[in-house]
């Protein structure tokens, strides 16, 4: 992204740290021979930090958080869906939970992620052992030491992903060696090992303020912090094992960790806070800008090049679908959001219009914006037309960065392990889950329209994870959060059942969506502003294909558009149409080439 201080680096940086690609004989044998040895990388600070910065490499692409971990792997939920389509062997595979050994779009990702925590392994390993480590200037010696404490919390996240999506795996802690079939490894004790790692990364790392390095798009000591709390909610949740949803018996301690690390976050203001605006947070991300200011954004996957391998198609693959001669350039508009999650928020909640989209624009007249049906909303966090500077055309590569971790996730972490541990009302160190939670949704509303929650969604510990679950889903939709979140809470198989029951009262306009229009009716009164003839909480004014609009003294024909009547029962099944609970879809499949090379490894139960 943007001034990205990794990709002028990283042309410097394949080395023996960085082999172009995965062998396919061996996943974990992810490094080529180079003309650079470790001797020669590791034998000053600057070979250390390119090694480390290729490291970071692996995050951004089409394998990383520029596809696959960003809008591919994260749904289908109560928040949205891949694109409706017919079955691909790829991606809408895995969104529908239709995975084999054999689809597309497992085994590259699966590969690069290791490769990352090769990368990881080699720099843990050689920057101790290097002798300005232990004699080099009080400097180098604090430069390689935070170098050393990046790489940690670099080779969690890269586990993080492997685990949360595929379960129990090999998990080598050092350089790969001659053997690579290794078995696999409790993924508790994998969480187990990172939550060490990063407790010591966290020792070593700057806060954001005292870096004298990219503090966004490098781990600092908040991001490690918010990224060991995340783990530890992790380790306590449920987890899918041989097709049973379970939880550790000690899962409390895990989320003692997770308070623990959000309360020190909460304490230290001055590195990470809320910025004020929720939209202001997303044009930052999508306007290529880093916050300064609050440092909202805890850390972000650089992205940059144009280059499938370490850009992204952040604002291309979703955000509001353009036409490519449009001034803001083409968008696929891939990822589908549900108009029950339209709903789901509060009319004057702010982040409803951030967060989905109902407009597009169409080759006829590609820089007047039109409205969507029911079945056609989209994510709007990540905008092409929101980029600066625009980028018109048709590539898809847009150089946006993808946020981690943000501090309403530290906010609301707290709120949950705060409340699983004591109660709503229970303060720790001063704030309560009720105030934590509270500070996330007095942003999301103007001073006006702020109510604080009625006392029964707040009274029991019961009643406040009811709404805790609910406020997550509202705070992070598109940021590729909300499927993880089901599974450990054991919720995914329940709300997707009720996401296609209340997809039906909808459709039919029943029960809570009664007052919701079948058709509306827009107009525009400049091509880029669309205007609607009446709310979409009432319902429609007509079903004529136009409806005469007044206002400001100019009559208008208001073009009408399926809303409700945009919704198909065949759109209803399609969501999450394979999930069948208790069978182990909440785990991905091993590729296949992956069981042919390791004869160790067993695929995951129901495969």
């Amino acid at each position: 992204m943007k001034r990205s201080f990794l990709r002028p680096a990283l042309a410097a940086v394949l080395l023996s740290t960085a082999a172009a690609a995965v062998s396919c004989k061996g996943y974990l044998d992810a490094l080529s021979p180079s003309v650079y040895t470790n001797a020669v990388t590791f034998s000053s600070v600057s070979g250390a930090n390119s090694a480390v910065i290729g490291t970071y490499d692996p995050l951004s692409g089409d394998n990383g958080y520029g596809v696959r971990l960003s809008t591919g792997y994260a749904y289908d939920t109560d928040e949205g869906q891949n694109r409706a389509g017919a079955p691909d062997g790829g991606s809408r595979d895995v969104n529908r939970y239709r995975v084999t050994a054999g689809t597309s779009e497992l085994i590259a990702p699966f590969t690069t992620l290791y490769q990352g925590v090769e990368r990881a392994n080699i720099c843990i390993e050689q920057i101790p052992l290097m002798a300005l480590y232990t004699s080099g200037t009080v400097t180098e010696k604090q430069q390689l030491r935070r170098l050393y404490a990046e790489a940690l919390a670099l080779r969690a996240l890269y586990y993080l992903e492997i685990t949360r999506n595929w379960g129990d795996v090999p998990a080598p802690f050092a350089p790969a060696g001659d053997d690579v079939n290794l078995p696999t490894t409790d993924r508790n004790a994998i969480y187990d090992r990172l939550l060490t790692d990063l407790a010591m990364a966290s020792r070593l790392l700057p806060w954001r303020t005292q870096a004298d390095y990219g503090p966004y798009e490098r781990f600092t000591k908040g991001a490690a912090k918010a990224l060991r709390a995340r783990i530890a909610l992790y380790r306590g949740g449920y987890q899918s094992r041989q097709g049973q949803m379970v939880r550790a018996a000690d899962y409390q301690a895990a989320y003692q960790v997770a308070r623990a690390e959000c309360d020190t976050l909460l304490r230290n203001r001055a590195q990470h806070t809320l910025n004020p605006s929720f939209e202001a947070v997303w044009r930052n991300v999508s306007g290529l800008a880093f916050d300064t200011q609050y440092g909202e954004v805890m850390f972000e996957v650089a992205m940059g090049s144009g280059s499938a391998a370490s850009d992204s198609k952040l604002g291309y693959n979703n955000g509001p679908r353009l036409s490519q001669l449009s001034r803001w350039g083409q968008t696929g508009g891939g990822i589908s959001i549900l108009a029950t999650y339209f709903y789901a928020f509060d009319s004057t909640d702010t982040r409803r219009d951030v967060t989905v989209t109902l407009y597009r624009s169409v080759d006829a007249t590609p820089n007047v914006l039109n409205s969507v049906n029911g079945n056609s909303l989209t994510d709007g966090k990540f905008r092409r037309d929101w980029r600066q500077p625009l980028l018109p055309g048709t590539s898809q590569n847009l150089g946006m960065n993808w946020p981690v971790v943000r501090f309403s996730d530290v906010l609301l972490m707290f709120a949950e392990a705060q409340n699983e541990l004591a109660g709503p009302g229970a303060a720790y160190n001063g704030t309560t889950p009720v105030q934590a939670l509270e500070e996330v949704r007095r942003r999301a509303f103007s001073a006006a329209n702020y109510r604080a929650l009625p006392a029964t969604q707040t009274s029991s510990a019961t009643a406040f994870f009811t709404t805790l679950t609910n406020e997550r889903l509202l705070e992070f939709g598109g940021e590729a959060i909300r499927k993880y979140d089901l599974i450990r809470w054991n919720l995914l198989a329940s709300k997707i059942a009720e996401t296609k029951t209340n997809l039906t009262a909808f459709m039919a306009g029943t029960g809570a969506y009664a007052r919701c229009p079948q058709y509306l009716y827009e107009y525009n009164p400049v091509p880029e502003q669309l205007r609607y003839a009446r709310s979409l909480y009432r319902p429609s004014p007509s079903t004529a294909t136009t409806f005469p609009v007044t206002t400001g003294g100019v009559t208008y024909a208001a073009r009408r558009v399926s809303w409700r009547a945009g919704l198909s029962a065949a759109n209803v099944a399609d969501v999450a149409s394979a999930y069948v609970p208790n069978t182990g879809d909440e785990l991905l499949a091993f590729p296949q080439t992956v069981l042919d090379t390791n004869p160790n490894l067993k695929q995951n139960f129901g495969y």
